[in-house]
């Protein structure tokens, strides 16, 4: 069964989208994390169960990460995405914390041509858990901050979020 909550935090409100799951902790795999404005992102269906419950372990992770106390979440998440895609996403979730990679550097890590960047690019946008997928973490190759599907003001907030606890 798709449950889903919302989440208020320094990004806006959150919105967590689930499925039940035996082996998650708290019993719930996240499917979708998403911000306010982010075009073709999940919005709550007839169907699916609003259970803000079911997302306590997941919403307590958050929360300490946006507290600078959480720097690597245990979340399980549902599949979904290509073959492609998945390869990018696991590259993603292993940039450490307050770290940064270019486009280039994720697409040589997944091991494709330096010509598979925009498809990286395309791969990182599609990223439907934002936040705990780093894909914040993937700047351009000239070090400006491009391409966040969440805008590029959040990009901002979660990088400074991240440089401010890596030196306190």
């Amino acid at each position: 069964m798709t449950v889903y909550t919302t989440l208020d935090s320094p990004l806006g409100e959150l919105l967590l989208v689930g499925e039940e799951s035996a082996t998650a902790k708290g019993g719930t795999a996240l499917a979708a994390l998403t911000v306010p404005g982010r075009k073709n992102d999940a919005v709550a269906q007839d169907d699916w169960a609003e259970d803000a419950e079911s997302f306590a372990e997941i919403s307590a992770q958050l929360r300490s990460y946006f507290d600078g106390r959480l720097t690597h979440f245990d979340i399980e998440y549902t599949g979904g995405g290509s073959g492609f895609q998945q390869r990018v996403w696991k590259a993603l979730e292993a940039i450490p914390y307050g770290s940064t990679l270019t486009y280039g550097d994720v697409a040589a890590h997944i091991g494709a041509p330096k010509a598979a960047v925009r498809a990286v690019g395309r791969a990182i946008g599609a990223n439907p858990l934002l936040v705990v997928r780093p894909c914040h973490r993937v700047i351009g190759a000239d070090g400006a901050l491009t391409g966040y599907a969440g805008g590029l003001e959040r990009k901002r907030q979660l990088l400074d979020l991240e440089s401010l606890r890596q030196t306190a």
